[in-house]
């Protein structure tokens, strides 16, 4: 029997295909180092981006963004230097988040470009 997909899974789906919608490239899909993962890597233009894909089933918790804090963005930092140094890629870096919250069954989308600045 085929195992069924987690959350963060479908959420990671639907944010891949929400940002080749809006023409991005993808490069990278749960990229690893450090023992840590960014969850999707694409190019915008001439930005190198590293998004994190945040899923939710509701709002008990907040926001699903809220959870990209401080120690989670150091994460996405890191292993963002190690891709950015391994690729050579001569491009900008920018720090995207997509927050995806499910109402009624359907899933809501906020694309927040250029969230955050490396650790601040």
């Amino acid at each position: 029997m085929a195992k069924k997909p987690s959350l963060g899974k479908i959420g990671e789906d639907l944010a891949a295909q929400f940002l080749m919608d809006m023409g991005y490239q993808i490069l990278e899909r749960n990229w690893r180092a450090y023992r840590k993962e960014i969850d999707i890597i694409a190019i915008d233009g001439k930005d190198l981006v590293f998004v994190e894909v945040k899923t939710r089933q509701g709002d008990d918790y907040g926001a699903p963004e809220m959870a990209v804090n401080r120690r989670k963005r150091a994460h996405i930092y890191a292993v963002a230097t190690s891709y950015y140094y391994e690729h050579k890629i001569d491009l900008d870096v920018r720090f995207d988040v997509i927050s995806i919250l499910y109402h009624h069954g359907k899933p809501e989308i906020n694309h927040i470009v250029d969230a955050f600045h490396s650790i601040e």
